[in-house]
């Protein structure tokens, strides 16, 4: 599988960036420049990253590291993924798993709401050294670091990446993550699905809709469970392409732009299916990829002992997910089309990378 050109995320220009950056930093730390200013390899879809150390003439402020990451809210030219961007809500959601858990979230540093300075609102935090699993090539084909370790070495981090779900659904209290919750009628999960129909109407407006999506949401209905159970925090992007490891254990737990309210499930059902779906894609390149990686029994055995909850509805729950990704899928090809990068689709179906998947899972004959 050859790596195909990245789409296109930003209209943004770096040099700029960093003139702007370092007249910011200034107001914040007084001398400081902002050096080394670069986006990382795997810069994400949605909001943008930089990284970048501070220079000052003098020690920087006690507790104010040299080397920061900064999470900038996506260029409102470059054809955005999501509609809204709420940088104010990330952060206060990392100061909230940081007060509430000993998971390893980022340090946080500051929060600037003014669009003024970079175009857009962003944060700083602190930058964590380690590596994380490759989304391209995916960590799924032979090369990348965590394909060529070991059986041991892969159960370990496994084992720590689901630990992290287990203590940040057991950990955080209800009450203090109010702000996360999704408005609308109905309980959690009704809330949560009935954003994801808005934000799907939102994506095909104008553009040719998707039957499988839609077909998508009516097997869900049909799914639907009798009980939804607990509501928790859910981190949202639950996957290990979002953790920094030091070896292979996570030190620090990145990207909560897509934190809500919700049952566990909502947590574990996309930490499975996007394993699969990148372990899918590389059986189709003809490798064999991690069949025994992150396998939905396991997950859900391992939660269970972790937090004493059962996991359950988790055929709803990957489904769910599988619908969910599409959709973030489709607009991602939709900007493409937008920058002129590929042709206006006959079908949007064919957009879908894991189009045989999500039926397989529609029609029930997935797992």
């Amino acid at each position: 599988m050859s790596a195909a050109p990245r789409p296109r995320t930003t209209t943004r220009d770096p040099e700029d960036l960093t003139r702007r950056l370092t007249a910011w930093l200034g107001t914040r730390l007084p001398g400081a420049r902002a050096i080394a200013v670069g986006v990382p390899a795997s810069n994400g879809m949605s909001s943008e990253t930089l990284l970048f150390d501070i220079d000052h003439p003098r020690p920087p402020a006690p507790g104010v590291p040299v080397s920061c990451a900064l999470r900038l809210a996506a260029d409102p030219a470059a054809y955005t993924v999501f509609p809204r961007y709420d940088m104010a809500r990330q952060f206060r959601t990392m100061r909230l798993v940081a007060e509430h858990t000993d998971l390893p979230v980022p340090r946080t540093l500051w929060l600037e709401e003014d669009p003024a300075h970079l175009g857009a609102p962003f944060f700083v935090m602190a930058r964590v050294a380690g590596r994380v699993p490759p989304d391209v090539m995916p960590y799924t084909y032979a090369g990348s670091w965590l394909h060529d370790a070991t059986d041991a070495e892969r159960a370990h981090l496994e084992a720590a990446s689901v630990s992290v779900l287990a203590r940040l659904h057991d950990q955080v209290p209800l009450a203090a993550a109010g702000f996360l919750a999704t408005t609308g009628q109905g309980g959690a999960l009704r809330r949560h699905v009935a954003s994801q129909r808005a934000y799907y109407a939102w994506v095909v407006d104008g553009r040719p809709r998707s039957p499988l999506i839609e077909r998508g949401f009516a097997r869900l209905a049909e799914l639907w469970p009798d009980d939804p159970g607990e509501t928790v925090l859910t981190w949202g992007d639950a996957r290990i392409g979002n953790i920094v490891y030091d070896g292979f254990e996570p030190a620090a737990v990145l990207d909560w732009e897509m934190a809500a309210l919700g049952p566990r499930e909502l947590d574990l059902g996309w930490l499975v299916f996007l394993h699969r779906f990148f372990q899918d894609l590389t059986e189709a390149g003809g490798e064999w990829g991690l069949p025994g990686f992150l396998r939905r029994d396991a997950v859900e055995s391992r939660y269970a002992r972790l937090t004493g909850h059962t996991p359950r509805d988790m055929e709803f729950h990957t489904l769910y997910a599988a619908v969910r990704h599409a959709i973030v899928m489709l607009r991602v090809a939709y900007r493409q089309v937008h920058f002129g990068e590929v042709p206006v689709p006959a079908d949007a179906d064919g957009l879908i990378l894991h189009r045989a998947a999500l039926e397989a899972m529609i029609e029930g004959r997935y797992w």
